[in-house]
């Protein structure tokens, strides 16, 4: 995944308290959460995400 992808993803999830995983995205969100810039919700009936530090420490520095 590029950065200027990571970049923009990570800041729909930021303006989002939670962000809803948009179909067909899944995949992507997943690279995310392995590289540590979101954690994944999957327990509700629309998996969604959060920013985490290490996220927000990217766009802050991107």
């Amino acid at each position: 995944m590029e950065k200027e992808e990571i970049k923009s993803i990570l800041e729909t999830v930021e303006q989002q308290v939670s962000s809803s995983i948009l179909g067909g995205m899944e995949d992507a969100y997943e690279e995310l959460e392995r590289l540590g810039y979101i954690i994944i919700h999957p327990d509700s009936a629309h998996p969604s995400a959060t920013i985490t530090q290490k996220g927000e420490d990217f766009l802050e520095n991107y």
